[in-house]
């Protein structure tokens, strides 16, 4: 197998492949052009987006040519892949904003150059289309039983699938088509999801230009207990630092599951696989290894800096030597120390807890923890437990803990 097809499938990035004998060959005769689809359905980007930017990157790196294609045409419909209803219809002043703003991310990440990596709006060949042509022209190179075959139109034929969802697999396939015309593009990436789109994709271009072109899928990440990968109690993992934190996006890697740490710096980092395999050890503390997987995902998304004071603010939360200043904080004014505040109160207004009765049952399991004036956490377990100004530490602030992982820093006014 091509040597970069082997990087892939040894980093986790291989799921099927419409040929996959053949565009190794392909690869090894000299640089392929690619490319990954993102419509622009938000304003930023969340970690499960990632996945194909991740080995967008090691594609690049080892000779090939990316495209990132904006779908300012495609997300004006909406994929159904993978979801249970239809997507909710956005303006179109709307789709172009969230398109410069995913570009934005998609440049810092990725880096374009114009060269090997530069992105590319799918508006510009979708936006303007005549549907009577389309129809003749690429319509009739479709058979309903065939798109009716994949996994995503007959998981929503049982809750409704609507006619301007089932026309996108023939939008996506010409965007192959477009991309093969104007920039010889050859392969297409993705998450499995994609499968049955990229397929589709692949057959109009054989067909309309007798060209052999390929679609390689990505597992869909999912953690060790099975749940989706990038999902915390907040929503999703954006990369946007004002829907998640910086802080709270090396947290989420700081607190992944062991059996998970090995499997998310093959895959979220561009660490050689030997040190992949070296922070894994039997003889390590996985802990390190978290630490590590956390700073390493957090400055390719926000920076060297901003991970620094990630790890700083994470080491003082969990009371070594850091930088409180990188946790989460709120305020609240001393007077109600004073008087005395309720625990479930304290977790309730400072945002910890989205309702008092999940703060209270978080109370009554042992799950609430204050700092001590000594600086030490203690677990209050008594919902009727007044938190008093005697708690704060040296520096006047308190510290809340929710469970294991959730930390607030205090600031008293």
């Amino acid at each position: 197998m091509n040597s970069t097809l082997e990087i892939l499938k040894t980093r986790g990035f291989f799921q099927q492949c419409t040929d996959a004998e053949s565009l190794s060959k392909l690869m090894d005769e000299g640089p392929v052009t690619f490319y990954e689809g993102t419509d622009p359905t938000g304003g930023s980007l969340h970690i499960g987006h990632m996945v194909p930017y991740f080995a967008f990157r090691h594609l690049r790196d080892n000779g090939h040519k990316g495209i990132a294609l904006l779908g300012g045409g495609t997300a004006r419909i909406g994929d159904p892949s993978g979801k249970s209803e239809i997507r909710k219809m956005l303006t179109y002043e709307q789709l172009d904003e969230n398109t410069e703003s995913i570009k934005t991310q998609l440049d810092r990440f990725v880096g374009f150059d114009g060269k090997t990596a530069f992105p590319v709006n799918n508006k510009d060949w979708l936006a303007d289309l005549n549907y009577i042509d389309f129809l003749r022209d690429i319509g009739k190179h479709f058979s309903v039983n065939r798109m009716l075959s994949f996994e995503a139109y007959k998981m929503r034929l049982e809750t409704g699938l609507s006619f301007i969802e089932f026309n996108y697999q023939l939008l996506q396939s010409f965007d192959f088509l477009e991309l093969y015309r104007r920039h010889g593009c050859r392969l297409q990436i993705g998450g499995d999801d994609q499968w049955g789109n990229i397929v589709a994709g692949v057959e109009l271009v054989r067909r309309v230009e007798g060209a052999e072109v390929y679609g390689l899928t990505f597992p869909l990440v999912t953690t060790a207990d099975g749940k989706k990968m990038g999902k915390t109690e907040k929503g999703a993992l954006f990369l946007d630092p004002a829907k998640t934190s910086p802080y709270d996006f090396f947290q989420y890697w700081r607190n992944v599951q062991d059996q998970d740490i090995h499997r998310f710096l093959l895959m979220f980092t561009f660490l050689p696989v030997d040190e992949c395999n070296a922070l894994c050890g039997s003889e390590k503390n996985p802990n390190e290894a978290k630490e590590r997987l956390a700073w390493e995902i957090t400055a390719l998304i926000h920076g060297k800096d901003e991970a620094d004071r990630a790890l700083s603010g994470a080491r003082a939360a969990f009371g070594s030597s850091g930088d409180k200043s990188a946790m989460p904080k709120t305020e609240i004014e001393r007077s109600r120390l004073d008087a005395g505040y309720n625990i479930v109160d304290l977790f309730f207004d400072t945002g910890l807890l989205a309702s008092k009765s999940e703060a209270r049952r978080l109370v009554q399991q042992g799950g609430a923890f204050v700092s001590a004036g000594s600086g030490e956490l203690a677990a209050i377990s008594d919902p009727s437990a007044s938190i008093g100004a005697d708690r704060l530490n040296a520096d006047g602030e308190l510290i809340l803990r929710a469970g294991k992982k959730r930390y607030l820093l205090v600031l008293i006014k």
